[in-house]
């Protein structure tokens, strides 16, 4: 499939790891619906793409992404809620994003390189990994500037820092220096700025050189939405059919040979093909 040229993102291929970079360094990298629709046609490329082990987001220049772009003035968040009258509701940009980053069957690593607020620091949420440049700073601004967390942040920060410390944040907007960041669980390492993108591409290629692929897309699907569920026994459930379903899989042969003849694996198994058509698995027939 032949990708169009992009506007405001950059978008390559190499060597199994995809690099998805927001391009708007003179605005910061400010989001845009033109930038929405962008990330949104690359990550349908990422599912789609066998060759694509995993996925590292950033920003070009000085920022990851400075928030939605607040050119259009004061009316920026208003745009279209007369609609709201008719029983209609206008769709968070934001969430759309994040909602279809919490569908990818690809491990995505967030490669915060510089200034992420508002949904600059929200899309990275339901992304697997996040890392972050020591010259970085990140805040929930939301409340301060009289609107709510987008993003379906009310969802996914409390899973990924725990209800205190999501409320404290999301309740004063203030920014978050890179050390409290990582203490408090939100980023998994913090880098000199000229380190970072060297330091996520060696995480990625842990997972492109030596996991099978649709192992990594049923146990990135699995353990999101099993956030949700009420028991462990959702959990049991899910493995054992999970297990179950991967066996049938060539890989997991190959996998059990490779140890046995102590080399690397040679794994080719295609989760836009090879996926079950449904996760996690609770009370699906061709299970039970």
């Amino acid at each position: 499939m032949k990708l169009p040229d992009f506007e405001h993102i950059r978008y390559a291929v190499a060597d199994g790891i995809a690099t998805l970079t927001m391009h708007r360094p003179e605005k910061l990298n400010a989001f845009t619906g033109t930038m929405l629709k962008e990330m949104l046609t690359v990550l349908d490329e990422v599912d789609r793409d066998d060759s694509v082990r995993a996925l590292i987001v950033t920003g070009s220049g000085r920022a990851f992404c400075a928030g939605a772009d607040l050119s259009g003035g004061t009316g920026t968040f208003s745009a279209g809620v007369d609609n709201q009258d008719k029983g209609a509701f206008d769709r968070d940009g934001g969430g759309l994003l994040t909602l279809r980053l919490f569908d990818l069957t690809k491990v995505t690593i967030a490669a915060i390189n510089g200034p992420a607020v508002g949904v600059g620091i929200a899309m990275t949420l339901p992304m697997d990994i996040r890392m972050l440049s020591n010259s970085a700073k990140v805040g929930f601004v939301h409340v301060r500037r009289a609107i709510m967390p987008e993003a379906a942040s009310t969802w996914f920060l409390p899973r990924v820092v725990g209800i205190s410390t999501a409320l404290e944040w999301g309740c004063t907007g203030r920014l978050i220096l890179p050390d409290e960041a990582l203490q408090r669980g939100l980023v998994r390492s913090v880098h000199e700025p000229e380190d970072l993108i060297a330091a996520a591409t060696a995480l990625a290629r842990e997972v492109a050189d030596n996991a099978a692929p649709v192992s990594v897309s049923v146990t990135r699907q699995a353990m999101w939405r099993l956030l949700g569920a009420s028991h462990p026994m959702d959990g049991h459930r899910t493995d054992s059919r999970g297990v179950r379903y991967l066996a049938r899989l060539s890989d997991a042969g190959e996998g059990v040979a490779s140890f046995l003849e102590k080399r690397p694996a040679r794994f080719s198994g295609s989760p836009s093909s090879e996926m079950p058509e449904t996760m996690p698995w609770y009370d699906t027939p061709e299970f039970s």
